[in-house]
C-alpha cells in the first residue's frame, strides 16, 4: 500500500504544477494545481442502523504548500432500509483567504442533509447520494448563505482475493443561491485497505470549474484513516 501511494504522489506532482494565468489588469489567476487533502475519521456504531462520526481534515493548495481549510465535523448516518441512508453533518471550518485586498482566516459553518441510495449489479456496488448544503461565514452578518445541491454516482467493483477494491465516483455541484446552475465537476478513484478497527485509504481525484473567464482544474492526492468503534453485544 504505502509503494502504490508513493508512485501516486510522484506522478500527481509532476503532471499536476500549478499554471498561472495573466488577466489584462496584471492580476494572476490559478487555473491548475495540485492538492493533497489529509483526514483522521473516527466512528461510533451504537447499533447496527446508526453511525455516528467525528472527522479531522486538513488541505493543502498551491501545489500543496499552503493551507487552503481545516475543519472538523461531526455527522449522523441512519440506515432507513437496505437500500437506503439518510445522514446529517455539521462541518466548523478554518479558510485561508490569501487573494484580495482583504486576506486571514475565515471561519465558516457548514450543515448538510444526505439522502443515499444502494443496489449491487454483480460484483458491482453502485451508490447515489443527493446532497445539499448550506454554508455561512461566520464574521459577516450580511453575507450571502451559499446554498449547493450536489449530486454523485460510485461503483465499487469487488475483485477476487484483491483487498483493494477501487472505487469510482463523478459528482456534479449545482449551485442554488443565485440559479448558479452546474458549476462544478468532480471525478474520484479511489481504494480503501480493511484493518481490525477501521481502514486506511487514498483517491486521485479531479475537479474542474465549469465557467467563468479563467476555470481551474485542481487534481487532489488524498489519504484518511478510519477508525471504528462497535457497541459490544452482552
Amino acid at each position: 500500500m504505502k509503494i502504490i501511494i508513493n508512485y501516486v504522489l510522484i506522478i500527481a506532482m509532476f503532471t499536476s504544477l500549478p499554471l498561472l494565468s495573466n488577466a489584462q489588469d496584471g492580476t494572476y489567476h490559478t487555473i491548475r494545481d495540485f492538492e493533497t487533502w489529509s483526514s483522521i475519521n473516527l466512528r461510533y456504531k451504537p447499533t447496527d442502523n446508526l453511525k455516528l462520526s467525528l472527522s479531522q481534515q486538513l488541505r493543502l493548495k498551491d501545489n500543496s504548500s499552503t493551507m487552503d481549510v481545516y475543519f472538523t465535523q461531526l455527522g449522523l448516518d441512519y440506515k432507513l432500509a437496505n437500500f437506503l441512508n439518510i445522514g446529517f453533518a455539521s462541518r466548523l471550518i478554518t479558510e485561508n483567504d490569501d487573494r484580495g485586498k482583504i486576506q486571514g482566516n475565515e471561519s465558516h459553518l457548514r450543515w448538510q442533509v444526505d439522502l443515499e441510495f444502494n443496489h449491487s449489479v454483480s460484483r458491482f456496488a453502485m451508490k447515489y447520494r443527493i446532497r445539499y448544503q448550506n454554508k455561512d461565514e461566520l464574521q459577516k452578518t450580511t453575507d450571502e448563505i451559499k446554498k449547493t445541491i450536489r449530486l454523485k454516482v460510485a461503483s465499487t467493483y469487488n475483485i477476487k482475493n484483491w483487498k483493494l477494491d477501487p472505487t469510482l465516483s463523478a459528482e456534479l455541484f449545482n449551485g442554488i443561491t443565485n440559479n448558479d446552475g452546474i458549476y462544478k465537476a468532480r471525478y474520484t478513484l479511489s481504494s480503501n485497505y480493511k484493518l481490525k478497527k477501521g481502514s486506511v485509504g487514498a483517491f486521485l481525484r479531479t475537479e474542474k470549474e465549469l465557467f467563468g473567464n479563467y476555470p481551474k482544474r485542481t487534481n487532489i492526492l488524498g489519504i484518511k484513516y478510519n477508525f471504528t468503534i462497535k457497541k459490544k453485544n452482552k
